[in-house]
């Protein structure tokens, strides 16, 4: 899923290509390496750096868990200098990429799908520069390292934890894009819903998304609460009371409609826990369809700055059974859940993992 506008004045300053790009540029903290990774005092630096999706660094979910995870790789290895540049349009993709190549960047992460074709581009005229990218493959590119995730594994789970807790027979969910990183959490989600209503004998309705159509409710960006507004208020019109927003900041404005409601609407969050990442509205999240972006960013950015070769192929990918995904605790809902429908959820993680229970989506990555 790709999120928000971010709120910083980097994100503002990277507009309008490489110049204003690199004035955006968002370094750590400068230290000098102590070497408790990669070969002591004496490892050299390790550039890793981030091109953000147009969310910006600050978008409390996809952008925000690459960069966590650059971060904990410096602690992991700590000859790793991370760095980043926002993007604040996809006009920025090429320019941003480039301007790490001019910087001899030893490892430059893509953040998003959408930055595929940019990424496939630059890698080819640069063959023996090391990149990665979140949410895509690069067909035939020996030196780009994918992290992709099937993350309708873990919808699959909030599908039937949100059937099973609605009072009103009617949950809903809505995507920032019409894309495969947005639309396989939704695909996961009906599914959910729809394993329950067969388990049950039950007829809980979902809204925004129809599977066998692929077709359903977008709000065109990742970054407008207003929308996420005007789309949840229509859906709570509609019967709705338990919403997954897969569209970054957008989700915000469905978290703020659900804190109105004194309870009646919940929200479930994707890619970082977001008690965590949106901790002011940690009151109204049942749980969290999580993508582990953090710890894969993490441990390709270390393995590289270890020496260790990055294969394109298979590359990374999370699943229920690495933790790749998952679902976050129920944290302030932990006393509203029922523990039976609890014990329900877990019993069905393991039938996923097992193969018992087949989940199945046409984004999910190959």
């Amino acid at each position: 899923m790709r999120p928000v506008r971010g709120t910083r004045i980097v994100a503002i300053l990277a507009a309008g290509g490489l110049t204003l790009a690199a004035a955006a540029c968002g370094d750590a903290p400068a230290e000098t390496p102590s070497g408790s990774g990669a070969s002591g005092a004496a490892a050299a630096t390790y550039k890793a750096c981030m091109v953000t999706d147009t969310g910006g660094i600050d978008d409390r979910s996809f952008n925000a868990s690459a960069w966590a995870g650059m971060q904990a790789a410096k602690e992991a290895q700590s000859n790793v200098e991370p760095k980043y540049v926002a993007s604040t349009a996809e006009a920025d993709y090429e320019p941003n990429l480039r301007q790490f190549v001019t910087q001899k960047c030893n490892f430059i992460l893509a953040v998003g799908g959408l930055m595929g074709d940019a990424t496939k581009k630059v890698a080819a005229e640069n063959k023996s520069q090391q990149f990665g990218i979140v949410d895509s493959s690069v067909q035939d590119a020996t030196n780009v390292f994918p992290m992709q995730f099937a993350t309708d594994e873990a919808a699959f789970l909030a599908g039937y934890l949100a059937a099973g807790y609605s009072k009103s027979g009617k949950v809903a969910t809505y995507g920032g894009l019409k894309i495969p990183p947005v639309t396989v959490f939704m695909d996961g989600f009906a599914d959910g819903v729809k394993y329950y209503n067969e388990q049950k004998k039950k007829n809980v309705q979902v809204l925004g998304w129809d599977k066998a159509k692929q077709n359903g409710t977008f709000a065109e960006n990742f970054g407008d609460q207003n929308k996420g507004k005007s789309i949840t208020n229509t859906f709570v019109a509609q019967g709705a009371d338990v919403i997954m927003p897969v569209a970054g900041g957008t989700g915000l404005g469905t978290a703020d409609v659900a804190k109105a409601s004194n309870g009646k609407v919940s929200v479930i969050w994707v890619d970082q826990d977001g008690c965590k990442s949106a901790e002011q509205y940690c009151d109204v999240f049942l749980t969290t369809v999580v993508k582990n972006i953090n710890d894969a960013v993490k441990q390709a950015v270390s393995d590289g700055a270890a020496g260790k070769p990055l294969a394109a192929t298979p590359g990374y990918l999370g699943k229920l059974e690495n933790d790749g995904v998952s679902l976050a605790p129920y944290n302030k809902f932990d006393s509203k859940v029922d523990s039976g429908l609890k014990s329900e959820v877990d019993q069905l993680k393991q039938d996923i993992i097992a193969g018992k229970v087949k989940v199945e989506s046409p984004n999910a990555p190959k």
